[in-house]
C-alpha cells in the first residue's frame, strides 16, 4: 500500500504559492488508497465531499446563455443531476456516464484546480475551464479513438484546433484502470497548464474559446466536470485563485522567451524624447502628471516582440508607440500607438471601440474586460512583425490583426506610417501618471 507524502505535498504548494512555475509535480498517485483529508495550504475544497453544496446541473452550453435559461430549466438540470450523480461514502463524488455536468456555483478567473479522478474501459470525459472544454480524460488503450489522439494519453486541451500547442499531452502518463490519478491544472488568461500524475502534460499553451474560435476565452466562468457515457468518480477537488502579482510572474516565466531589458530600473539611460516629462520611481518609468509626449528608445526595431508591466491610475491614459519615426503623433506618424487606457473610467464610457485598450488606436479594436482593477500591475506581450500586430494582455489574447488589410478608419482620419517598417519604440503620454515597468524587447530577424 502507497500512503501520501504529505508534508511533501504541503511544501511543494507552498513553494508554488512564491514561484508557482517550478513546481513541476504535485501529488504521486501509484494506488487506489492514496488520500487527501483536507485541502493543501492555500488551497480550499469545492466539493465537501457529502452533498452539491455549491453546485448545479448544466449541459454542454455556452456559459454566455445560461443565465437566459429559465428556472424551470434549471430547476430540470438540477433534478437532473441528483438523478446521475451522487456522494459516496469516502468524500467520492460518482457519475454513472449520464446526465448533466456538475457544475459549480462560483466563478472563477485566474486559479490553479488539484482534482482526482477515476474511470473504466472506454471512458471519455473532461474538466471544462471557465465553462470552456476541455481538459481531456478518457481511454488511452481504445484503439477506436486513437485516431482522435486518445493513444497519446490524458490531459491535453482536446478541443484546441488541430496542431495547435496544447491540443495533444506532451506525454503519457495515464496510470492504469482501477487507479486514481491525480491532475494540477493552471490558468492565468487563456494560459493554460496540466500536470498529470506529476508529469507536464500541457506547457503554458492558449487554449482557444471553443465557443467562439476568433474570440478570447472568458475572462472569469465556472467549472464542469463533464459526463460522456461511461462511468467516472471524483475526489479530493481542490482550487486556489491566483492573484495578480504571481498571475504576472508565471506568464512572465511561461513564455520561455529571452527578451533584452530596455530598463535598467534606475534610470532613462538609453531613452530619448520627452525625457523632462517622465521619472524613475520605485523602479518604474511614470509620466509625470499633467506633462506627456513621447519617450522613445534609440534604437530602430523592425519586428519585435516587446514586454512589459504597467500600472493605470483612475482614468490613466498612454499608449505604447509601435514603429514610431521619431516625430509628430505615434497613433498616425508611427506603425501604430497600442492605446493603455482605464477602460472603466466613467470618461471613456463613449469611445469608439478603437480607443480602448490594447486597440491600435483609431484602426483595430481590442477585446475589453481583461485588465486588473487601477492600481494592480498588468502584464502585457506584443508581437509585431510585418504588418501584423498581437497584443496579449494577462494572458489573453485581445488583439490579433493586420494593419495592411485595415481601410476604414475612425472619424476616417488617416494613418500615413501605418506602412512603416521599422521604427523606435516608446511611451505616448497624455498627462496621466501611468507607470511602466519590467520593459522588455526581442528584436526578430
Amino acid at each position: 500500500m502507497f500512503f501520501l507524502p504529505r508534508r511533501s505535498f504541503l511544501l511543494q504548494t507552498a513553494l508554488g504559492l512564491a514561484a508557482a512555475t517550478n513546481l513541476t509535480q504535485t501529488l504521486p498517485l501509484h494506488a487506489e488508497e492514496v488520500l487527501i483529508q483536507s485541502p493543501p495550504e492555500g488551497f480550499k475544497a469545492i466539493f465537501d465531499g457529502k452533498s452539491f453544496a455549491g453546485w448545479h446541473g448544466c449541459p454542454h452550453l455556452d456559459p454566455r446563455d445560461f443565465s437566459k435559461k429559465s428556472d424551470d430549466e434549471k430547476k430540470a438540470w438540477n433534478e437532473d443531476l441528483a438523478k446521475h450523480w451522487k456522494a459516496t461514502d469516502g468524500g467520492v463524488l460518482y457519475n454513472d456516464g449520464e446526465g448533466v455536468y456538475a457544475t459549480t456555483d462560483a466563478e472563477y478567473g485566474d486559479f490553479e484546480l488539484l482534482i482526482q479522478y477515476k474511470t473504466v474501459a472506454r471512458a471519455d470525459s473532461g474538466i471544462y475551464l471557465r465553462g470552456n472544454p476541455q481538459v481531456q480524460i478518457w481511454d488511452f488503450t481504445d484503439p477506436e479513438k486513437f485516431k482522435l489522439g486518445a493513444d497519446k494519453g490524458s490531459g491535453g486541451l482536446w478541443n484546441n484546433s488541430p496542431g495547435a500547442a496544447g491540443k495533444d499531452p506532451l506525454v503519457l502518463a495515464d496510470n492504469p484502470f482501477g487507479q486514481w490519478n491525480q491532475l494540477r491544472i493552471r490558468l492565468v488568461g487563456e494560459r493554460c497548464s496540466v500536470w498529470l500524475n506529476g508529469k507536464m502534460v500541457v506547457d503554458h499553451a492558449r487554449m482557444e474559446n471553443y465557443f467562439d474560435r476568433k474570440g478570447t476565452l472568458f475572462a472569469k466562468g465556472p467549472i464542469q466536470l463533464q459526463t460522456h457515457g461511461q462511468e467516472i468518480s471524483w475526489r479530493n477537488i481542490y482550487l486556489r485563485e491566483i492573484a495578480a502579482d504571481e498571475a504576472n510572474q508565471i506568464l512572465n516565466e511561461g513564455s520561455k522567451t529571452s527578451y533584452r531589458p530596455l530598463f535598467d530600473g534606475k534610470s532613462l539611460e538609453g531613452w530619448q524624447g520627452a525625457t523632462d516629462n517622465y521619472e524613475v520611481v520605485d523602479g518604474a518609468i511614470r509620466c509625470k502628471e499633467g506633462k506627456g509626449g513621447v519617450l522613445f528608445t534609440k534604437d530602430k526595431y523592425k519586428n519585435f516582440k516587446a514586454r512589459l508591466q504597467f500600472r493605470l491610475p483612475p482614468g490613466g491614459n498612454n499608449g505604447l508607440a509601435i514603429r514610431y519615426p521619431g516625430e509628430g503623433d505615434p497613433a498616425y506618424s508611427g506603425m501604430c500607438e497600442l492605446q493603455v487606457l482605464d477602460n472603466d473610467a466613467s470618461q471613456y464610457a463613449k469611445l469608439d471601440a478603437r480607443q480602448y485598450h490594447g486597440s491600435a488606436y483609431g484602426m483595430a479594436a481590442a477585446a475589453r474586460g481583461y485588465h486588473r482593477p487601477v492600481g494592480q500591475w498588468n502584464i502585457q506581450e506584443v508581437h509585431v512583425e510585418g504588418s501584423k500586430i498581437r497584443v496579449e494582455l494577462n494572458g489573453t489574447l485581445i488583439l490579433d490583426t493586420d494593419l495592411s488589410t485595415i481601410t476604414e478608419y475612425m472619424a476616417n482620419s488617416p494613418h500615413p506610417g501605418k506602412d512603416l517598417t521599422e521604427g523606435f519604440f516608446g511611451f505616448a503620454g497624455h498627462g496621466d501618471a501611468v507607470e511602466f515597468r519590467n520593459v522588455e524587447i526581442l528584436p526578430i530577424e
